[in-house]
């Protein structure tokens, strides 16, 4: 693509008034090139040429503040107060300096304390030597290993450090193996892997009650998927969450069954009940079929085999049917097991997530009107004040404000303009009215799915990073470890601190689960 030439210097004394008039005209038709090139950009799936905003430096000095009297040393630098920086500190090691000439008669007026943070990184070895007695009956007895070694030839703190750098730093293997190695560990590639992927199901249990106990309590959840391709194959990831917790996991499928087998938590049954005929019903299952699920109500089958030969002999098989009936035992399971039906799961439009009640996101819904070139502004933002008064809509919930806003929703994205491609995106818009709406019944949810799109960016940080995952058990100690760092920082818990604890065995922080609802009961007002 052709560069925009860049405008001359004209000498001061040759600005005439025509020529300062078609230079104004060429920084106009400069910007308005600019643009058509962002938008052509942005139709290819580019980016437009970035934003950058100026410096704070260049920013002018306030009115009363001339550089001079900024700089000066007297006046310490904006937010330096507001906290002593070592005063939460623990000393280690204190260091008396003395002065160099202390002159005859000097008194000692105390000291001025000037406080050093450092780390020190070493190898610290232990030998064990385990006493062996030989009692008067020619048996042997001999010491008990402390529980924290006696499984591994590796201490607790180098454990947490590799699982800290791989886990929170998204550190390679390789790299973590040779940061190791120049430290001073002995320490081969092999073992490295199996401390990162082996003899991890505390971890993954207290992950899967993690998505038993988030569901539980909360009114809403986001949603979102990521590609994750794993032993050669391509797969996804999906992430359930909101401020409470995050969950992560990984399989070969996006559809909607493989969504329901998640939300089943691990406890997948196939239920024939009223929900599961109702929700074949919704998905306008063929009647003659639906009698011969009725038969069937208020049946269980425990296993994939027994569910599928089921199917077999109801004479089930067109794809679509089996789809349906599948997805509706499923749901039947869900709801069995306690799942709130009330529950609000809130996504991109992805048509996997639209089961039980389903919210869209105003974001993703706007894309499809700011991709038009040259005729969206105005659309835009009439579509952007609607959202605003949504916004204060939450804060201030007003039942009787409600047929107001389908009005104006309907008025914005009901109507022919004079562009086909603009009514087509208004009408898909408009077609989803109940899911962007449904922030009129539930004001605690929100409007967009930013949450879930931040969330999954961190494994797609370290997808980016390392690649995919071979065995089964990376792949799973990759979501384990993703969800429990997620969570404790949602719940303002160090994960530095949350590995010590859990591999040393010392449980002094509490299950995340139990967190989870502590920290739910504390928000409820």
């Amino acid at each position: 693509m052709l560069k925009i030439p860049k405008i001359p210097k004209i000498p001061a004394n040759e600005l005439s008034p025509i020529v300062l008039e078609l230079l104004e005209i060429l920084h106009i038709q400069q910007e308005m090139i600019q643009q058509l090139k962002d938008e052509i950009a942005r139709l290819k799936g580019q980016k437009p040429k970035p934003k950058i905003k100026p410096s704070t430096l260049e920013k002018p000095c306030p009115k009363d503040e001339t550089p001079e009297t900024n700089n000066t040393d007297n006046k310490k630098r904006p937010g330096s107060s507001k906290r002593k920086k070592t005063k939460a500190l623990s000393i280690n090691e204190t260091k008396i300096i003395k002065p160099v000439n202390i002159p005859e008669g000097s008194r000692f007026k105390g000291y001025s304390n000037y406080v050093v943070q450092d780390i020190i990184i070493k190898v610290h070895n232990t030998q064990y030597r385990v006493e062996r007695w030989q009692t008067p009956d020619g048996n042997y007895v001999k010491g008990k290993l402390p529980d924290e070694v006696s499984k591994s030839h590796f201490g607790t703190g180098l454990i947490s450090f590799i699982l800290y750098q791989y886990c929170h730093c998204h550190v390679t293997q390789p790299l973590i193996l040779e940061e190791l190695r120049e430290f001073g560990v002995d320490i081969s590639s092999g073992q490295l892997n199996r401390i990162i992927t082996e003899n991890k199901e505390r971890f993954h249990k207290e992950k899967e009650e993690i998505l038993r106990s988030g569901l539980e309590i909360s009114k809403y959840c986001n949603v979102d998927d990521t590609g994750s391709r794993h032993n050669g194959k391509n797969g996804y990831c999906t992430h359930i969450g909101n401020e409470l917790f995050a969950w992560f996991e990984s399989t070969g499928s996006k559809s909607r069954i493989n969504f329901l087998e998640l939300l089943s938590a691990g406890n997948i049954n196939y239920v024939l009940n009223a929900d599961a005929l109702e929700y074949m019903l919704r998905q306008k299952f063929p009647k003659y079929q639906l009698d011969k699920i009725a038969e069937l109500l208020n049946t269980s089958f425990d296993n994939e085999a027994n569910w599928k030969a089921t199917l077999e002999e109801l004479d089930i098989s067109s794809e679509r049917h089996v789809r349906i009936v599948t997805e509706g035992a499923l749901v039947g399971n869900i709801i069995e097991n306690g799942f709130n039906k009330e529950l609000v799961i809130v996504s991109d439009d992805a048509g996997q997530f639209n089961v039980f009640e389903h919210a869209l996101c105003w974001i993703h819904a706007e894309r499809s009107i700011n991709k038009l070139v040259g005729f969206n502004k105005e659309k835009r933002s009439e579509i952007w004040d609607f959202y605003a008064e949504l916004k204060a809509y939450k804060l201030h919930p007003d039942t009787n404000k409600k047929a107001q806003f389908e009005t104006r929703f309907d008025e914005i994205f009901i109507g022919d303009t004079c562009f086909a491609s603009l009514n087509q995106a208004l009408k898909m818009i408009w077609q989803n009215k109940p899911e962007l709406l449904l922030v009129l019944e539930h004001p605690d949810i929100p409007l967009h799915n930013n949450l879930s799109e931040r969330d999954i960016r961190e494994y797609v940080k370290k997808r980016k990073i390392s690649g995919s995952t071979r065995s089964d058990e990376g792949r799973r100690c990759r979501d384990t470890f993703t969800s429990l760092k997620k969570t404790c920082r949602k719940l303002k818990i160090s994960f530095w601190k949350f590995l010590n604890d859990r591999i040393m065995g010392k449980q002094e922080i509490a299950l995340l689960p139990e967190l989870i609802f502590l920290k739910a009961q504390e928000t409820v007002p």
